[in-house]
């Protein structure tokens, strides 16, 4: 039953089909559609962290986030995979301070939808480096009200994140294609 939910869920996210009387298979990657909810990725965020700029008040959701991205680099974590969840929470966490529930529902539904290519942009350790340094300079941006500010960096920070999450997909599928030629 968890193996038939699990393979429904992603037959739902459009990464594997199934046939009548043979079998799931594994799709390839839709470059359009994964750009597509980047684009709705960025639209969303912007949105959302332009709002928190114009907040009269403090936002407490943020708290949490300080203390995980703006650290000495001594005390920043290494794992790839700990900061791509890290990573997530950040995003999602700017949606959802917004105020707006039904933008925070879409968010993660982009951000499910995503992940399995997303995450590999914590696969090197300049990539991890460069999301504490933007995540920092959004979140003191966010901090001070500075809406333009904010906005260029989150942007860029997208940007790069999807460039580089393009490279090394392109990279990992001609190097798997390779290797199945010299089987």
């Amino acid at each position: 039953t968890t193996v038939r939910e699990a393979l429904f869920r992603l037959r739902n996210e459009g990464l594997i089909d199934v046939e009548s009387k043979s079998g799931w298979f594994v799709r390839p990657i839709d470059f359009q559609r994964i750009e597509q909810l980047y684009d709705l990725r960025v639209v969303l965020e912007t949105f959302c962290v332009a709002r928190l700029c114009t907040a009269t008040a403090a936002v407490p959701e943020l708290e949490p986030l300080k203390r995980v991205w703006l650290v000495p680099a001594a005390e920043r974590l290494g794992d790839g995979a700990e900061v791509g969840a890290l990573d997530e929470q950040f995003h999602a966490t700017l949606v959802r301070a917004s105020g707006n529930a039904e933008m925070a529902r879409v968010h993660w539904d982009v951000t499910e939808r995503i992940r399995i290519v997303r995450r590999l942009d914590f696969t090197r350790d300049d990539r991890i480096e460069a999301t504490y340094q933007e995540h920092g300079k959004i979140l003191r941006a966010i901090i001070q009200r500075k809406a333009e500010q904010a906005l260029m960096v989150l942007r860029g920070h997208i940007g790069q994140s999807q460039s580089e999450v393009r490279k090394i997909t392109l990279h990992a599928l001609h190097e798997a294609r390779a290797r199945g030629l010299r089987a």
